[in-house]
Parts: structure tokens; sequence; C-alpha cells
């Protein structure tokens, strides 16, 4: 049996990623999103959406730029405390001890102690209620190169141990149980 529910984002889980901005140290920031996604991959676009009272969503207004930089288990507080704090009232890099680095692309900082920097710049921002969407090109990724595969030079982000959320609560991923396309591959005969 099945019940109703109101319509609501039942959608989950979601990358929980922290989204830095700001164009000069004094006003770097970074949020907690669960809000993203990808939206194409000619140009590469992702979004994310914010809402307008948050303290990030003036900057990244006024900039035109971000960067989402993927969370894992030892950022797992990190991620949770700079959703429920505001830059307005303090340095969250100071606070969790994160890095500020240059992005290569974007005038926002990357946070160094993540495994993935995905640099974007805003392409349109869409208001839609209790969020704005800023729709983005990616223009610069950076990964960490200790997550490298030395032989075959995969990435195997698994090895970082990203979270994702899922209705208020915060989850590592677990196991991989197939590449994309296994489910229709030839198996190879034994002759």
């Amino acid at each position: 049996m099945k019940q109703s529910w109101k319509p609501g984002t039942v959608l989950y889980p979601l990358p929980a990623v922290l989204v830095s901005c700001g164009a000069t140290p004094e006003e770097y920031n970074m949020l907690t999103v669960a809000w993203t996604g990808t939206v194409c991959t000619t140009p590469p676009m992702c979004y994310v959406s914010i809402r307008p009272e948050r303290h990030s969503h003036a900057i990244i207004r006024r900039t035109g730029e971000f960067v989402i930089n993927l969370t894992t288990r030892r950022l797992a507080r990190a991620t949770d405390w700079c959703g429920v704090r505001s830059g307005r009232d303090c340095d969250k890099f100071r606070e969790m001890g994160l890095t500020p680095l240059p992005a290569e692309k974007v005038c926002a900082p990357i946070i160094a102690e993540a495994p993935v920097h995905i640099e974007c710049r805003v392409r349109q921002i869409l208001p839609l209620g209790s969020h704005d969407m800023f729709l983005a090109e990616v223009v610069h990724v950076q990964v960490d190169e200790a997550y490298l595969d030395p032989e075959t030079g995969r990435f195997c982000l698994e090895k970082a141990d990203p979270i994702v959320y899922s209705h208020g609560e915060y989850f590592a991923l677990g196991e991989a149980l197939g590449h994309f396309g296994w489910s229709v591959r030839k198996k190879k005969s034994g002759r």
C-alpha cells in the first residue's frame, strides 16, 4: 500500500557540497548546498539553488562566480556547520580550519581540503520561489591527485569517502554496484 503526500522535494539523496564565493579574501565565504546538480554536457553546466536571504546569495549575484567543492566524510562537520552558520557573523574558513586557495579561472576561492573543485560562471539567475537557481557554466575543474589511480589515471572519488544529504541527514556513500552500461555489457566467452 502507498500513502499520498502533499507535493514536496523528496528526490534524495543529493550531493552535499560546499559552495565557495567572494572576490577578495576579506569577503570569502562558503555555504552548504544540497540543491545542486548537472544540467548540460556541452557546454558543461550545473546549478546551485540558494535562498535569497543567505549571505552568499548576494556575493554570487554580484560577482557572477562560485566554486562547487565536493565534500567527504572528513569534511562532514564543516559541511553541516557551514549550512547552519552565516558568513555575516563569522569567518567560516577560519572557524572550520579550512584553507581558501585561488581558483584557476574564477575569483571565488577553492577549498583546499576538498577533493574536487568545479569553477563556475553564472549564466542566468532564475527566481523560483523559496530559492533562486544560479545556472552556471563550468569553466574549470580541479581534482586532488591523491585520488588518481597511478596506473590508469582514473579518478577514484570513492577513495575520498564522499557524503550525500538525505531528508535532513548526511550519509557516506556505500559500495559500488556496477559501472555505467554494466547491465547490457556482453560477457566474454571462455573459449
